[in-house]
Order: structure tokens, then sequence, then C-alpha cells
């Protein structure tokens, strides 16, 4: 299969990714809607804040182990969202000690 063939697969492999997300937007990974808004300022940017007690009260909900599926795919970045901030909010949020995919 020739290369721009292989990168057009792999862009529509997310945007239906995207559009599953999307339609299950009550969740994600046993993460409510509210809670991935509330993180959103903690996981982008170049200068992030801390997360807040929404937020931790959300990362406290959520399978952190689903998170790592996500990690190295590049969906999160299609939303602005930094994977590497991403895992530090559940040591951020003393949810655990330590996280690691």
């Amino acid at each position: 299969m020739e290369a721009w063939k292989k990168k057009v697969l792999i862009v529509v492999m997310m945007v239906l990714g995207m559009v599953m997300i999307e339609v299950n937007a009550q969740s994600f990974c046993h993460m409510p809607k509210d809670g991935l808004k509330a993180c959103m300022a903690s996981v982008s940017g170049d200068n992030p804040v801390d997360p807040n007690s929404d937020c931790c009260s959300a990362i406290a909900k959520a399978d952190l182990q689903c998170f790592c599926r996500y990690k190295d795919s590049g969906l999160l970045s299609l939303y602005g969202v930094d994977p590497n901030k991403c895992m530090q909010l559940p040591v951020k949020c003393k949810v655990v000690d330590s996280f690691h995919c």
C-alpha cells in the first residue's frame, strides 16, 4: 500500500474514533463530560493550571488504564489535550501516589 493511502487510512480511523467519542460524549473512560471540561485547563495550553476539585472528582471515578490506551494514539492531541499532562492528573489530584502506563 502506498504511503499516502496509509496516511488516509490513519486519518479516517482517527475521525471515526472522534465520532465514536462524540456519540458517547456522556463519558470518556468513565469520566463524565463535565469532568472532562473541568480538567481541560489542566491538560492543555502552555501554562496549564492545577486541577480543580471538579476535575479531581472526575479523575477519581475514571478508568485510568483506559486513558493509557489513548496516550499514544494522537486522538487526545486532536482535542488540544497534552497526553503527558493528562497522565499527571491522577497524581496531582492525589488519586494515586504514582501513575504510569
